[in-house]
C-alpha cells in the first residue's frame, strides 16, 4: 500500500513538476526579455523585483495559512470538505477585499513609506493582484485536494503564457510600432516599462478568475463559524511559521534598498535579482513537491509503513534536487545567457541560492511532524530563528559585501531552520531518516562541483562535456547505491507505457 502511494505521489508530482518546469522555463524567458531591454544601471529591474518581494510577504498574510490548514480539515473526521472549502475561501476573499480597501485609502502615505511616492500606482496595481492571488491560492488548493493537476497546470501555464506574449508585446512590438506608427502609439511611453510588466500581470491574473467558475460555485456554503473557529485556532501559527519562511525568502529583497538606497541599490538589487531568477528552478521543484506531497501526508495513515515513505520522499527529494543543483552550475556557460550582459557578475551567487533552496525544500520535509501534531507553532519558532540570522547578515554585511551577503544569509538562515527542525522533531515525532546518505549525497554532489570549477576549459563544447561526465558520475553513484529508486523509476516508466498501449 505504501509503494502504491509513493507511485501516485510521483505521479501527481510529475504532472505539478511538468507544469512548473514548463512555466517555469517560460517565465525564466520574462528574465533575458526584461534584463536585455532594461539596463542594469537603469535601476528597472530593481524595482521589479523589490515589489514582488513585497507581494510574496502581503500573500502570505492574506491566506493566513488556510491552504494548509483547508487540507488538514478537509480530511479530518465530522468535517465536511466543503464546508471547510468555503470558509477558508470566503474568509481569505474578505481579508484580501478589506486589504484592498485599506490600501486606497491610504495609498500616498503607503507609496511614499516604500520609496514609491513618484509612482503610487506600482503600489496600487500591485496590491490588486496580491488579492487576487490570495484568493485564488485557495481554489488551487481545491484542485489539489480534488487531485485534479490537469486542470491547475492548465490556468496555471495560460496565465505564464498570456504574461509572456504581454511582455514581449511591451518590450519588442510596441516600440517598433512607435517608431514606425507614432500616432497609433501616443500612449506608450518606454521610459515606463516597469509600469507596463505590472499592468500586464494585473490583466492576467484578472483573467485567470474566469477559469475557477465553478470552483468558485462551491463557496455556497458560506462562512461556518464554529469551523472557522477551528480552522483559525490551528491556522495562526502556521501564519507565523509563513511569515518568518517567507521573510527567509525575501526580505534580502526588501531590506536591501534601505540598506542600499537610491539607484545604486536598484541596480544592484536587480543584478542580484536576475541571477536568483536562474537558482530558482529549485524552488519550482520544491513547489510541484509540496502541491502533490501536502495532499500525500495529510491523506495517509500514522503507522510505521507510512513514517518509512516519509523517510524514503525524503531521501529521493535530496537525491533529485542535488541532481538538479548539479545541473544548473554544470551548464552555466549557456544558462547565462538568460540575463543581460551588465546583469552578470551576479552569477556567482547561484550556487549559493541553490543550495540555500535545497535547505527549505529538506526543512519543508521535515515540517510535516508538528503539523501532523498540531504543534504548527514549532515551525514558527525555527523559522523566526532562521529569519533573524539572514536579516543579522544582511543587516551586518550587506553594507561591505552587496548582494553576496544576501545570499549567503538565505543559505545560513535556511541552515538553521533545517538543523533545528531535524533534532526537535526526531524527540519529538521521530521519522527514521538516514543521515549519514544525505551527507553522502550533498558530498559527492559538492566534490563534483569543485571539480568543474577546476577543470575550466576556454572552450565552451569541451567544458559542457566535461560537465556533462560529471553529472552522470553523479546519476552512477546514485544508480548504484538506490537500487530501489532506480526500480521504483523504471516501473512508473513501464507502468504508464503499458496504459498507454
Amino acid at each position: 500500500m505504501a509503494d502504491n502511494r509513493l507511485g501516485s505521489l510521483a505521479k501527481q508530482t510529475a504532472i505539478y513538476g511538468l507544469s512548473s518546469i514548463i512555466g517555469r522555463f517560460l517565465n525564466y524567458l520574462l528574465v533575458p526579455i526584461h534584463t536585455h531591454r532594461m539596463a542594469a544601471e537603469s535601476g528597472g529591474y530593481g524595482i521589479v523585483t523589490n515589489l514582488y518581494a513585497y507581494t510574496a510577504l502581503l500573500l502570505v498574510i492574506l491566506t493566513f495559512g488556510m491552504e494548509t490548514t483547508f487540507f488538514r480539515f478537509s480530511n479530518k473526521e465530522n468535517v465536511n470538505p466543503d464546508k471547510a472549502f468555503s470558509t477558508a475561501g470566503l474568509s481569505v476573499g474578505i481579508v484580501s477585499l478589506v486589504f484592498l480597501l485599506l490600501v486606497s485609502l491610504f495609498l500616498k502615505p503607503i507609496a511614499g513609506a516604500l520609496d514609491y511616492a513618484m509612482h503610487p500606482e506600482f503600489v496600487e496595481i500591485m496590491a490588486i493582484i496580491v488579492a487576487f492571488d490570495a484568493f485564488q491560492s485557495i481554489l488551487f488548493a481545491r484542485l489539489r485536494y480534488e487531485n485534479r493537476p490537469i486542470k491547475f497546470m492548465t490556468l496555471k501555464l495560460s496565465f505564464i503564457v498570456m504574461s509572456l506574449l504581454l511582455n514581449v508585446f511591451i518590450f519588442y512590438i510596441a516600440p517598433y510600432l512607435q517608431e514606425h506608427f507614432p500616432s497609433m502609439m501616443e500612449w506608450y511611453h518606454k521610459s515606463y516599462q516597469v509600469g507596463y510588466i505590472f499592468i500586464a500581470n494585473l490583466i492576467c491574473t484578472t483573467l485567470i478568475n474566469f477559469g475557477f467558475v465553478k470552483e468558485i460555485k462551491k463557496l455556497r456554503f458560506g462562512i461556518d463559524r464554529d469551523l472557522l473557529k477551528q480552522m483559525l485556532k490551528y491556522t495562526w501559527p502556521i501564519l507565523l511559521l509563513g511569515l518568518a519562511g517567507i521573510l527567509n525568502q525575501v526580505a534580502d529583497k526588501i531590506v536591501f534598498k534601505k540598506i542600499v538606497p537610491g539607484l545604486e541599490g536598484e541596480e544592484q538589487l536587480g543584478i542580484y535579482g536576475a541571477c536568483v531568477k536562474i537558482a530558482m528552478i529549485m524552488a519550482m521543484i520544491t513547489q510541484a513537491f509540496r502541491y502533490a506531497y501536502e495532499p500525500f501526508v495529510f491523506g495517509g495513515k500514522r503507522d510505521a509503513a507510512d513514517k518509512e515513505s516519509q523517510a524514503k520522499v525524503m531521501k529521493y527529494f535530496i537525491v533529485f534536487t542535488l541532481l538538479a543543483f548539479l545541473a544548473v552550475v554544470m551548464y552555466m556557460p549557456l544558462l547565462q545567457y538568460l540575463v543581460g550582459e551588465d546583469y552578470r557578475e551576479g552569477l556567482r551567487v547561484i550556487p549559493i541560492v541553490m543550495m540555500a533552496e535545497i535547505f527549505m525544500g529538506i526543512y519543508f520535509n521535515l515540517s510535516f511532524w508538528y503539523k501532523l501534531i498540531d504543534q504548527t507553532w514549532w515551525g514558527a519558532i525555527f523559522s523566526a530563528i532562521g529569519c533573524a540570522v539572514l536579516l543579522a547578515i544582511n543587516f551586518i554585511f550587506v553594507p561591505k559585501y552587496s548582494y553576496m551577503a544576501c545570499a549567503w544569509g538565505g543559505f545560513a538562515g535556511y541552515g538553521t531552520c533545517m538543523v533545528l527542525s531535524y533534532f526537535v522533531g526526531q524527540k519529538k515525532a521521530p521519522i527514521p531518516y538516514n543521515p549519514k546518505s544525505a551527507f553522502g549525497y550533498f558530498a559527492l554532489a559538492i566534490a563534483l562541483y569543485y571539480v568543474q570549477k577546476v577543470l575550466h576549459f576556454n572552450n565552451t563544447i569541451l567544458t559542457l562535456a566535461v560537465n556533462t561526465v560529471l553529472m552522470l558520475v553523479f546519476v552512477a553513484a546514485i544508480c548504484w547505491v538506490e537500487k530501489d529508486l532506480v526500480k521504483a523509476v523504471i516501473g512508473i516508466v513501464t507502468k504508464k507505457k503499458h496504459h498507454e498501449s
